[in-house]
């Protein structure tokens, strides 16, 4: 049987632009995972694997142009989204690159014997080491940041795993691509190219986490398709760490006096923070808690005003589109559920923003009501007018895990008047990063990140943004009365790579 072609399709449009690939063989992802683990040792050195990051964001930005054209082409993001992502995504790489030169991350561990204690103290050497080949499945809606060359990779790379990504079929031609520059980075390294390996195809990517030489996994997309995975990982003869990030509704409470105090502001960066990126952000806030009345009032007021006023845009591809619409339609024919602003088709390629209202009532009980907590990929948001404090935490105590969770306070309600710290600790069992008086938009690549929350929004505690993603892909091994020659370099008493350490109880640095 011929193997099934892999179309680049421009969203514009819904043409086919060209074929760039074909989908993957069970044959050829064997070759590409076993040549991702021939690979490993290429990485053993630190300071080889800061070089090779350091040469992919080099590398990198040296093909922008042609790489923004080509993922515009595919993905319909824009230049201007499209250079801040893939600028965001070279920081990222040259941010595990000082990550792999302090090695902090090999949370080195020596204690000496110890007679003493009880019980006794032997010889013990702890650090952490790679666990393998490790399985990207990339995301739709971050052509750089969450895909080829995300967060996934990088950090992946950084721990010294080599990786095979499962492009996504958004953009595959910007994957084909983006992988030829980094085996390009690679080579200038000495590292071969079978360090990053790239599949195509469903079929592939079912495959890829069932190979026995894959460690690991890391995935960015649907419930239904991380959930799959998910289950996959965990049902093979040796069961493999996935971390997925499946979904998140991103709530939002604004108290009263919040809505009293900045109305029209409130209302307006909603309208931004939803509206972002066609409503195509993971921490697109999709559930609002807005109270009834006078305040409230204005501030969904203010809402409609700014989300009337922004323009229609394309999605990611057409599928998605008709997906979206199929969403609004049946959460927007729900009793009581009202339209200020009706999201919908623009025009046969292009969805317009929109946003429902709901009582916050409908929403404290199961029934029908539930599908207004679940996340709807696009340009829209509910927004669930509560008429006092007791309503908005119920519909709060039924909410699954998100990446995100948000509230809006009144200046006495920030300064610790009020119910301020009450709503934060409603929020913090919710979400991996709570948000005040901010826009859950926008993940910062920073050293504190969390990215990642209760299921669903991830199937692990990790986070997959920021310095600490790096721990998902390495595991802890301790030498016990191991002789001094016999040990890493990491571990020896005279720390002749000069790593942060503790020894003997001591941090040392």
């Amino acid at each position: 049987m011929a193997a099934s072609p892999v179309w680049s399709v421009d969203p514009r449009t819904g043409k086919q632009r060209e074929q760039v690939a074909v989908e993957a063989t069970a044959q050829e992802v064997d070759a590409a995972v076993r040549a991702a683990h021939a690979a490993r040792g290429s990485l053993a050195d630190r300071t080889v694997r800061a070089a090779f990051l350091r040469g992919a964001a080099d590398q990198l930005e040296a093909a922008r142009n042609q790489l923004v054209e080509v993922a515009d082409a595919e993905t319909a993001l824009g230049p201007v989204r499209l250079n801040g992502e893939l600028a965001r995504t070279c920081y990222q790489l040259r941010a595990f690159a000082d990550i792999v030169d302090e090695g902090a991350f090999l949370d080195v561990v020596i204690n000496h014997p110890d007679d003493t204690a009880t019980p006794p103290i032997p010889d013990l050497r702890r650090y952490k080491v790679p666990l393998g080949v490790v399985a990207v499945y990339a995301a739709s809606n971050f052509p750089f940041a969450f895909s080829v060359p995300g967060g996934d990779t990088a950090s992946a790379l950084a721990a010294g795993c080599p990786v095979v990504v499962k492009a996504h079929p958004d953009h595959p031609g910007l994957s084909e691509l983006v992988a030829s520059v980094l085996r390009r980075a690679a080579a200038e390294q000495g590292v071969p190219a079978g360090v990053l390996g790239l599949v195509h195809g469903f079929e592939a990517g079912v495959e890829l986490v069932r190979h026995p030489l894959v460690s690991a996994a890391g995935f960015t997309g649907s419930v239904r398709g991380g959930r799959a995975l998910f289950d996959a990982a965990s049902a093979r003869p040796v069961p493999i760490p996935f971390h997925g990030e499946l979904g998140s509704l991103n709530p939002v409470v604004v108290t009263e006096g919040a809505a009293a105090e900045r109305a029209e502001a409130i209302g307006t960066g909603l309208a931004g923070s939803m509206t972002l990126g066609v409503g195509q952000f993971c921490v697109k806030p999709g559930l609002v808690l807005v109270p009834s009345g006078s305040a409230g009032d204005g501030l969904v007021k203010s809402l409609t005003d700014a989300v009337s006023d922004t323009d229609s845009g394309v999605l990611l591809d057409h599928r998605m589109r008709d997906n979206f619409l199929a969403g609004v339609t049946e959460r927007a024919g729900l009793p009581e559920v009202e339209s200020p602003v009706t999201p919908g088709a623009g025009s046969e390629h292009t969805v317009s923003p929109g946003f429902l209202t709901v009582p916050a009532g409908r929403l404290t009980a199961e029934g029908a009501y539930d599908l207004l907590l679940e996340e709807c990929f696009g340009p829209v948001t509910v927004v669930a007018r509560y008429d006092d404090d007791a309503q908005a935490n119920a519909v709060l105590s039924r909410l699954p895990g998100n990446l995100t969770a948000t509230v809006h306070l009144s200046a006495e309600e920030a300064a610790g008047e009020g119910r301020g710290a009450e709503i934060l600790a409603e929020l913090t069992p919710l979400a991996g990063r709570v948000l005040v008086n901010a826009w859950p938009t926008g993940v910062a690549v920073a050293p504190a990140q969390q990215h990642g929350g209760p299921y669903p929004a991830t199937t692990s505690t990790s986070t997959s943004v920021g310095g600490t993603a790096i721990e998902r892909w390495l595991r802890p091994v301790a030498y016990q009365n191991t002789p001094e020659a016999l040990l890493p370099l990491e571990l020896r008493d005279a720390n002749p790579l000069g790593l942060p350490r503790r020894y003997d109880g001591r941090l040392e640095r």
